[in-house]
Formats: C-alpha cells, sequence, structure tokens
C-alpha cells in the first residue's frame, strides 16, 4: 500500500507531503478538529505556491536587482512624482490599461523608480512583469521578422501584462528598427500597459522614428492613456560621487 506521502505527492501537494507528519503530530498534540487540521495543510500549500508562482514571475521578469522600493531615494525625486508613486503602486494603471512614460536626463532615477514599481506589482498583484532595454527588444524583434516570426514574437510579449522598456531613446537607427518597434507600440495601444523611460522630450522623438508622422502616431499612442512622470534635480549618479569624494577628503 502507498503511503500517504507518496499518495500526496501523485497530485501534486508538495508542500502538504514534506510537512504532513509535522503537522499531524501537532494535530494530535493540540487536539485540533479534522476541519482545522485539513484547512492548515491546504493554507500550507496555497501559501508555498503562491511563494513559487512569485518567484518565477520575478524570474522571469528580469528586473535588475537591487531597483526596490526598499532602495529607491525617494526624497530625492521631485514632490509631484513622490505624490504619485503611492498611487502607481495600486497597479490599477495596469487592469487600465495605462502606459506610465518617465522621463529626464541620466542618472535622475528614472529606471529604478519604474523597476521598483514594477517589483511591487509582481508581489503584491502578481502581475507578469518583462523589464527590457530598448535596444535589446528591437534587436529580438529584428531578429523574429527576419526569421518570419514577428507575429509570434509579439504573442509571446503580448503575454505580459506590463512591458517596461527601457532607455528608448538610445533607440536611434535605421527604419527597418523603428518600424518593429512601432509595431511593438500599436501592438500594446489599449490593450497592455507600458513602461517607458527615455531621456529625450516628445520633440526629440524624431531621432527615434526619423519619420515625422510615425514620430506623431507613436506619441499618439502613448499619450492617450498614460501618466508622465518628470524626473529632474542633480544626476544621483553625480551626487553619491560627490558624496564619496567629501568622505574620502574627510579622512586624508
Amino acid at each position: 500500500m502507498k503511503s500517504v506521502s507518496i499518495l500526496l505527492r501523485s497530485l501534486c501537494l508538495g508542500e502538504i507531503a514534506k510537512r504532513c507528519d509535522e503537522i499531524t503530530e501537532k494535530a494530535g498534540r493540540e487536539g485540533w478538529s479534522h476541519e482545522r487540521y485539513l484547512r492548515e495543510l491546504c493554507e500550507l500549500e496555497i501559501t508555498r505556491r503562491a511563494q513559487r508562482r512569485t518567484e518565477r514571475l520575478l524570474k522571469e521578469s528580469h528586473l535588475p536587482d537591487g531597483k526596490t522600493m526598499a532602495t529607491l531615494d525617494q526624497e530625492r525625486l521631485p514632490l509631484k512624482v513622490r505624490r504619485q508613486v503611492p498611487t502607481l503602486l495600486e497597479g490599477h494603471f495596469v487592469e487600465e490599461m495605462e502606459n506610465i512614460l518617465a522621463f529626464g536626463l541620466p542618472g535622475r532615477g528614472k529606471s529604478h523608480l519604474l523597476c521598483a514599481i514594477a517589483r511591487e506589482l509582481i508581489l503584491k498583484r502578481g502581475c507578469r512583469v518583462l523589464f527590457i532595454p530598448a535596444v535589446k527588444l528591437v534587436q529580438q524583434l529584428l531578429i523574429a521578422k527576419r526569421d518570419l516570426k514577428l507575429e509570434s514574437a509579439l504573442r509571446r510579449l503580448d503575454g505580459f501584462d506590463l512591458v517596461l522598456l527601457d532607455d528608448i531613446g538610445y533607440t536611434q537607427q535605421s527604419r527597418e528598427e523603428m518600424e518593429v518597434l512601432f509595431t511593438f507600440l500599436s501592438e500594446r495601444y489599449e490593450r497592455k500597459s507600458l513602461m517607458i523611460t527615455s531621456n529625450l522630450i516628445f520633440s526629440e522623438w524624431d531621432k527615434i522614428f526619423k519619420d515625422p508622422m510615425t514620430t506623431a502616431a507613436a506619441i499618439d499612442r502613448l499619450v492617450h492613456h498614460s501618466i508622465i512622470l518628470e524626473l529632474d534635480g542633480e544626476s544621483y549618479r553625480m551626487q553619491n560621487a560627490k558624496n564619496r569624494k567629501q568622505k574620502g577628503g574627510g579622512t586624508n
């Protein structure tokens, strides 16, 4: 006769199988009812499955390590942006298929802020997120187009609730690259959410899309349902470098 542990594993109840003896002993010692005993086992399995799902979502997101809400210095964000953060963390913009567009010069914390928000949406809401530099996305789509698999690649990206496209301002190459990027943006329009960081303000986006009509169409699709975050002030990296230099100078 098969053991209870083997039967539980055959039903893919791995956490219950692992903890069954421990919980059974505790239940007997404390005189639990059958209902409480069963509830405890079920809650263990549900909790562990939720943890595994979160771990899987974090791994597939490719979010950079270290860019979290805990490591984000919110005091250095512009006041208007700081006030928007709690609402963004609720994640309603994903349900409403809105975009988040973060603009600012290098080192202002655009990527850190959006990555931190995206990570919280995975942890708290179970959102399926993908972080990808714009240049990398364009290259992947070009390869897919060359191999006649562009539709398949776009369908895979469509599986993510939220795509965080980082540094779109660096995508300033050929017309073919511009076309696949525009195709991607159009595919997600009013269907799925985007987060985008850019060093270029909209008036400079002709450097990305080259063609004025395509530039206008891309901006129109992104802005139609969007929340815009403007990050100005001093560069985080420059300020951190100054602080290190000052500390070093104080020890001489």
